[in-house]
């Protein structure tokens, strides 16, 4: 019956014509397991991974509607503890919103697979969503902390599903953490705020760890229109504030985003729908912000309120403690823009350990090992 379902469930995505808000209230409940399939090996976690999986699973959108998204189970070498294989659910870093930027498209960066790795060989099972949205219908919602808490937790009820009544070795533990770098990092502690609510009895969540963590970014973006930043941002922060706004456009079309944006800024935007983050970044490297607009964004009605609805970073309300790692050295997301929540956690008694590091923005998921992984072994105790 379950196979039955499954095939079921998989013709309907490969052929409706469209995904209405009537058909999302059809799907089954979030974390069920719609297909799954083997991985090819090139995409697996280097010199860690026993076997890995592509599942295809329900979950929730920016909408709160259900819809489909995709992850990957690496499942470690070795014989599982009692209980199973405990879980780190991997939120990943900005790769794009197009469809073939999802991660499980590709192998892993060597940064990433280095760091996955080292988890993995410590005895850890990792599962990881691709997002609702990448290579799924419709497109992601970029930095929308909500869903994507969504995504992580019911990656993990997918994945511990599908394993369920399979071979011992594949076995996962309800005990789960939450990892995460840069966008990924905005993530696994927004999930660590809502991880026990969403995960249900069904998991045990023990704890989050986040480094390069992006916060009050929404407070960047209120001020931006014709002439602010008038000289192109280096690096990679031009793409992330067009990712920031094209996700933005798909999620509240109610804004009006378009008529606000310029020939050059609709043409970024548009770009920003499928270019993944290196050829995007190349892209608009010489087209400042404030070129792509023709009023101020605060001029359209509503607009703060649902930037700060969209993407503000939970301050209170966490359950379990989580490890905040930030390097001194990150442009990318600057150690200046996180340190006021740091401090609003600290003040407000939140059960947080922060760590900085004289490293860069992508360097800072290795410097932190020797912090973040006694700290999570801790969590499992």
């Amino acid at each position: 019956m379950k196979r039955v379902l499954a095939v079921g469930l998989l013709i309907t995505a490969l052929c409706a014509p469209a995904f209405t808000e009537a058909t999302a209230r059809t799907l089954p409940r979030p974390g069920t397991v719609v297909s799954a399939k083997l991985l090819p090996t090139e995409r697996w976690i280097p010199n860690a991974t026993r076997k890995a999986f592509l599942l295809k699973y329900i979950t929730t959108n920016a909408k709160g509607q259900r819809t489909y998204s995709t992850g990957r189970v690496f499942l470690p070498r070795g014989t599982p503890p009692a209980g199973g294989w405990p879980v780190v659910s991997w939120a990943h870093g900005t790769v794009g919103l197009g469809d073939s930027c999802a991660q499980s498209k590709l192998p892993p960066s060597t940064r990433d697979g280095n760091y996955l790795g080292t988890w993995m060989r410590q005895g850890y099972a990792v599962v990881a969503s691709d997002y609702a949205g990448l290579g799924t219908r419709g497109l992601p919602a970029y930095l929308h902390g909500r869903s994507t808490a969504h995504n992580v937790v019911d990656m993990v009820k997918a994945a511990r599903a599908f394993t369920a009544d399979r071979r011992p070795w594949m076995k996962l533990s309800r005990k789960w953490v939450v990892i995460g770098q840069s966008q990924g990092a905005g993530g696994a502690i927004y999930t660590a705020r809502y991880a026990t609510a969403f995960g249900g009895k069904g998991l045990d969540y023990r704890g989050a760890v986040g480094t390069g963590t992006p916060a009050y970014i929404e407070n960047l973006m209120m001020p931006l229109g014709p002439g602010i930043l008038p000289v192109a941002l280096p690096g990679a922060l031009n793409a992330y504030v067009a990712y920031i706004f094209t996700s933005l456009r798909a999620v509240h079309p109610e804004l009006g985003l378009d008529s606000i944006l310029t020939t050059d800024g609709k043409q970024v935007l548009d770009q920003g729908e499928t270019l993944c983050y290196g050829p995007f970044v190349e892209a608009i490297a010489s087209t400042p912000i404030g070129d792509w607009f023709s009023a101020p964004v605060a001029t359209l009605p509503g607009f703060n309120e649902t930037i700060r609805a969209y993407m503000a970073m939970p301050e209170d309300g966490f359950d379990r403690p989580f490890f905040m790692g930030h390097g001194t050295l990150d442009t990318d997301v600057p150690l200046a823009t996180t340190l006021p929540y740091v401090a609003a956690l600290t003040l407000g008694g939140e059960p947080l350990t922060f760590r900085t590091y004289i490293t860069n923005h992508s360097d800072t998921m290795a410097a932190s090992l020797p912090d973040s992984m006694p700290f999570v072994a801790r969590l499992f105790r």
